[in-house]
């Protein structure tokens, strides 16, 4: 009877087209290992080219059963399957459980029973400990970031020389690195395989990518800006709605999101970065902050024009705000239907104290020089023509007659 080597000197190569190295033998009706009555190791071959027989590896010879003499049959069986079993989401939260239950005995219980307490989403398995696990994880992340982020913050304002709004850039700069350094942090202390989450990750990115989208308009929006310098915190904006109502103030805040405009009644508007980058903005302090306030003014047809100029200079140049340099102009406007128009043309360096103020002293001031000078500020005048016809003088008539009856009473 010819019999198997060993499987450790089993090295001959088959005669026929065959697998590179020999498989364990097993009995075909028992499906018991085959072994060597010499050693008591388990028999080993090559398949023949027939699928039904195996080879000696030593010799080529076809191998027979030790027990029965007939040739072996090739019955490969199925290497079986281990079947998976499930993945932790968080690996990290896995080993800070095996730490903790060496170094304390009822500490390793509660974790091993909150890690017990755990369901199965297809290959993952989260528990109560991974979740717990992972909230004070990202609890410190986020401590830590915030702190970072202020005391970053701290130091660009005292040891640098930035302007205000080259300074708010670098900050806002800064809190996305630190962020984004603080999110895959996070990731890489909680230590999750992000593979298990793949079955979701297609529609949550999905989700996220349109819920935020405006969120990271707004902010691309904000950084440019800050970085073209365009607006700044302290500018004086008036910015139009889409019903067209123009909105006034001055730009406290740029934020991540918005822009702060607060005016002078003390109504703060938060205007979207966006809206200030696509619709037409009046900065009335991008390269200066003089601003020509108009005052208008009529006078009589009867008064002294010139005097009434002397008059409106003197107004406008008694107002503290308005500036000396360029002066205070007085043009001619136009000849209206009751009064000759003057437009009074003054400067101010100061439009976030607002412009209204402004218009009203000028007028006020100006009331008393033309009381004192006798300038008139006339009323609106009509003129109005009569007609002759036999009801008018029939009227006229009637008139007349009461007003003699009454002589005479």
């Amino acid at each position: 009877m010819t019999t198997a080597a060993p499987a450790a000197t089993s090295t001959a190569t088959p005669t026929a087209l065959a697998p590179p190295e020999a498989v364990p033998l097993v009995n075909p009706a028992t499906g018991e290992p085959l072994l060597d009555p010499e050693t008591g190791e388990q028999l080993t071959g090559i398949p023949a080219q027939q699928p039904t027989q195996y080879l000696d590896p030593a010799t080529g010879d076809v191998m027979l059963n030790p027990e029965t003499g007939d040739p072996l049959i090739a019955t490969p069986q199925p290497t079986p399957t281990p079947e998976p079993s499930p993945t932790e989401a968080i690996a990290a939260a896995d080993n800070a459980r095996e730490a903790m239950s060496e170094k304390s005995e009822t500490i390793g219980d509660m974790v091993d029973s909150m890690d017990a307490m755990a369901i199965e989403l297809g290959d993952m398995r989260l528990s109560l400990w991974d979740v717990l696990y992972a909230s004070a994880i990202v609890l410190l992340v986020i401590l830590a970031a915030w702190v970072f982020t202020k005391a970053a913050h701290a130091l660009l304002s005292r040891f640098t020389r930035l302007d205000e709004t080259q300074r708010l850039l670098s900050e806002k700069i800064t809190t996305i690195v630190v962020w984004a350094a603080a999110f895959f942090l996070g990731i890489d202390l909680l230590g999750i395989d992000l593979t298990a989450l793949a079955v979701f990750s297609g529609a949550f990115g999905l989700a996220i990518g349109f819920g935020l989208q405006k969120t990271f308009g707004n902010l691309i929006a904000g950084i440019i800006l800050l970085m073209d310098k365009s607006i700044k915190p302290g500018d004086v904006i008036a910015i139009a709605d889409q019903s067209g109502a123009s909105t006034f103030g001055q730009i406290r805040k740029i934020g991540i999101r918005a822009v702060s405009i607060t005016t002078r009644d003390q109504k703060e508007y938060l205007i979207p970065n966006e809206n200030l980058m696509i619709n037409q903005v009046e900065n009335w302090s991008y390269s200066s902050k003089n601003v020509r306030v108009q005052v208008p003014v009529g006078i009589s047809y009867n008064c002294d024009i010139k005097l009434a100029e002397k008059l409106m200079l003197e107004a406008a140049k008694s107002v503290k705000r308005i500036k000396k340099t360029p002066p205070p102009t007085i043009w001619l406007d136009q000849y209206g239907e009751s009064s000759v128009d003057f437009v009074i043309h003054c400067w101010i360096s100061d439009p976030e104290d607002g412009i209204g103020n402004v218009r009203s002293e000028v007028l006020k001031k100006l009331w008393d020089l033309f009381q004192e000078a006798g300038i008139e500020i006339p009323f609106p005048q009509r003129d109005i023509n009569l007609r002759s016809n036999e009801q008018f003088d029939q009227l006229v008539a009637a008139i007349s007659q009461r007003v003699h009856s009454d002589g005479k009473g």
